[in-house]
């Protein structure tokens, strides 16, 4: 029992709201239709990001960089609906993780030229 509490206590997320079939079948239900969205929005924002940075004309830069914008908003908006909803739970990170990774970054700012 110990060990689950301490399992949990690492998760960051909202309880369930408990509209979900208990069973699973075939047909998509609220969840799958977020996930499914949230996931294609994170593949095009990637996609998108690679198109801005190859632009080579300064009109097609600007379009393409508005389009990212929307797509960031609207993949912030369907995470934060799926965390609201508890569909989307994160993992809590360990100080002494967090301790080790500040460390290590701090120690790169050495080899800057500035």
């Amino acid at each position: 029992m110990q060990n689950q509490q301490g399992m949990q206590s690492n998760q960051i997320a909202n309880p369930q709201t408990g509209q979900l079939p208990q069973v699973k079948n075939q047909q998509m239900n609220d969840r799958d239709f977020l996930n499914d969205g949230l996931s294609t929005c994170k593949y095009i924002t990637d996609s998108l990001n690679i198109a801005v940075r190859e632009a080579s004309h300064q009109q097609l830069y600007t379009e393409v960089l508005q389009i990212l914008q929307e797509t960031h908003n609207s993949t912030r908006e369907l995470f934060n609906l799926m965390f609201k909803e508890g569909w989307y739970k994160l993992e809590a990170a360990d100080q002494q993780k967090i301790d080790q990774a500040y460390q290590q970054f701090s120690n790169y700012s050495t080899q800057f030229p500035y």
